[in-house]
């Protein structure tokens, strides 16, 4: 079985310059920014730290909360599930489609004050290699819980946009190589990435290996 190098992570944030101060000029900016903007205003939060609003998960959605002050447009934006999409272009569309069925219901138009405009952010992604190497399955259950919260992220969020069939790298590696780990793959795949932070998705990450994986590496242990 191929061995599994562990990475870290972190963002690189690059300011475009475009800025929205209304739900309409919101969508407008949306139809052409570039997709790093996307990926960066849902996933990138979850690298940042969050101490207010947590319910409004993404940053348009607390923008139409916090500056806007257009709870309807947060509530509807913060329900979106980024993970539900093949890609980041779905993605904008659903965007797009959310704020345009939010504009053809009102008539009113509200502006923030200049200094609370929504700033389009890309996100690059910036990889660091641990050096660490996990030769079997059984390792993930010790592994897991002593990954940052970058590696998390690299593994199992942005793994998704880059793996073909839009997996994280823990499923990649054990169901790719036809070792019988289809139970915990399907596990795997029932935690939701987007609606928890990274610290409690390594916790049940680290749950989930130690139930599958922990008696059969105690007891390797005790036979080495």
């Amino acid at each position: 079985m191929r061995e599994f190098a562990i990475k870290d992570c972190a963002l690189a944030h690059i300011a475009t310059g475009r800025r929205a101060q209304t739900l309409r000029e919101l969508r407008d900016i949306l139809r052409d920014v570039h997709p790093g903007c996307i990926y960066h205003h849902f996933w990138g939060t979850l690298m940042r730290p969050q101490f207010s609003n947590l319910e409004y998960n993404n940053d348009f959605a607390s923008w139409c909360f916090e500056s806007l002050h257009d709870s309807t447009a947060a509530e509807r934006l913060s329900a979106i599930d980024p993970a539900d999409y093949a890609n980041l272009e779905d993605l904008r569309q659903e965007l797009l489609d959310v704020i345009e069925s939010r504009l053809d219901e009102t008539e009113l138009i509200l502006f923030t004050r200049p200094d609370q405009q929504f700033s389009f952010v890309r996100s690059v992604i910036v990889v660091f290699d641990t050096y660490r190497l996990l030769a079997d399955p059984a390792e993930l259950a010790v592994a897991v819980p002593q990954m940052s919260v970058g590696s998390i992220f690299y593994h199992f969020i942005d793994a998704r946009r880059r793996d073909p069939v839009g997996i994280d790298d823990f499923r990649a590696w054990l169901c790719g190589e036809g070792g019988g780990y289809e139970e915990v793959c399907r596990k795997i795949a029932e935690v939701d990435p987007y609606f928890e932070s990274l610290h409690d998705l390594r916790a049940r990450l680290t749950g989930l290996f130690a139930r599958y994986f922990g008696k059969g590496a105690q007891l390797e242990n005790r036979n080495g």
